[in-house]
């Protein structure tokens, strides 16, 4: 099996790419959202708790979160790899994860994040609220503080994978087609 999470801050393409990498080498795409909408519309019982805490407007805990994702590994374990797509976030979601897949004989084989400069992700993001209405892509304020968000879990998370000497940066400028070539070729030399 070949595990990657994926990085990137909002706009560097990280969903499109995830989707590319999936098709590509089989893998399966754990997205955190899409787990917390799939466990609330299914109303599992962890979809209940999640529900609760995101009714108050409260950060669904690491406990909640955490078992979600061994639960939809734990039932798709027949597939190539996983993608990682927003989580871990933070470095008790990443020891938490490495216990897991290790408790499962599966590890996290590369981190890769698509590096982008702010102002071209602010470009591209409110370019892409013109087309979804999505209200945090049309607000500059809001962008940056998604930002801020992302740069101050991700450092940690950095580090964490760069002492395992699994972290890699991708240039995430230039077309899709020429961000996907970089990607495969990245993950061609790793596997």
């Amino acid at each position: 099996m070949f595990n990657i999470v994926i990085f990137g801050k909002p706009g560097s393409g990280k969903g499109t790419q995830a989707d590319f990498l999936k098709d590509k080498y089989d893998l399966y795409h754990i997205s955190t959202g899409d787990l917390f909408r799939k466990n609330i519309i299914n109303k599992t019982d962890l979809g209940i708790e999640a529900k609760s805490f995101l009714d108050n407007g409260d950060l669904v805990p690491d406990i909640v979160t955490i078992k979600m994702l061994e639960n939809e590994v734990l039932a798709n374990k027949d597939v190539n790899g996983f993608i990682f797509d927003g989580f871990p976030r933070t470095h008790n979601q990443a020891e938490s994860l490495d216990i897991f897949l290790e408790s499962i004989n599966q590890r996290i084989n590369a981190t890769i994040a698509l590096e982008v400069d702010e102002d071209e992700l602010i470009t591209r993001l409110l370019d892409r609220g013109k087309t979804t209405n999505r209200s945090d892509d049309q607000d500059i304020e809001k962008i940056k503080n998604r930002f801020n968000e992302y740069n101050n879990k991700t450092s940690i998370l950095i580090d964490f994978y760069q002492k395992q000497s699994k972290f890699y940066l991708v240039n995430g400028h230039g077309s899709v087609d020429d961000i996907t070539s970089r990607l495969f070729n990245l993950v061609d030399s790793l596997i």
